[in-house]
């Protein structure tokens, strides 16, 4: 079976340095050996796993050899196509069948469900993460002895980090992450601009449309479109 790697890593740092290229590559590799696959071509994608890969600049290519060719795209792992269930379930429904190198024998309902449960596990850690530090603190103001230990160490663990130097460090990392999500959407923004987005409510509904949320994980704004667009330097075109 003739099949089209796809390989996806997140910054132009890991790009350039082959950190994630090279164990991808290692993947497909392995398993094109063990599946009797031929590699009859390969794209590498510099961008954000929120882009769906049909708009991404060598994920678009790939998939036109796929359509060229009748090859089935294969890339190491599932989150390597894309984070988003709601893009691998269009992809799997509308678009063609592909392989991740990982589990190779999986079918369509396998490879749906796989992305459905990574999406939830990412959601449940948070919330029982967000509901243990509530449970603990409601024990505690009940006046359970252990519970009120365990906030006391927790909030000395934090304070004895509260120093000057470590409040800057934590300063930048917030900055830092914030910086990182902006531009992870930056390609998003950019194509519905391209697209024909001429307002901010338009590029708005556009990422709201292809399932993109913002950094909190909601729905877009025009005002919220504003800010980052403004910070990432985007303009719409001169009329």
């Amino acid at each position: 079976m003739d099949v089209v790697s796809y390989y996806r890593v997140s910054s132009q740092g890991q790009g350039e340095s082959g950190l994630g290229l090279e164990a991808q590559r290692e993947y497909i590799t392995r398993a094109a050996q063990q599946n009797g696959w031929i590699i009859i071509g390969e794209f590498v994608d510099v961008v954000s796993g929120k882009l769906a890969i049909e708009d991404r600049p060598e994920g678009a290519k790939a998939l036109a050899l796929c359509k060229q060719t009748k090859a089935k795209l294969v890339v190491a792992k599932l989150d390597r196509l894309s984070r988003s269930v709601h893009h691998i379930a269009r992809l799997l429904d509308e678009t063609m069948d592909f392989k991740v190198a990982t589990m190779p024998q999986a079918d369509k309902f396998q490879l749906h469900l796989f992305a459905a449960l990574a999406e939830q596990e990412r959601s449940f850690i948070a919330s029982r993460t967000r509901e243990a530090l509530a449970a603990l603190q409601a024990r505690a103001d009940g006046g359970d002895v252990q519970s009120v230990e365990k906030i006391a160490r927790r909030t000395a663990a934090l304070e004895k980090g509260r120093t000057p130097t470590n409040r800057a460090k934590a300063s930048k990392a917030i900055q830092d992450r914030v910086s990182s999500w902006q531009e992870s959407v930056r390609d998003p923004i950019d194509l519905c601009i391209r697209k024909g987005g001429r307002t901010l409510q338009q590029v708005a509904d556009c990422l709201n449309g292809k399932g993109i949320t913002t950094s909190r994980g909601g729905e877009w704004s025009s005002i919220q479109v504003s800010r980052v667009m403004k910070n990432l330097g985007l303009q719409f075109p001169l009329k």
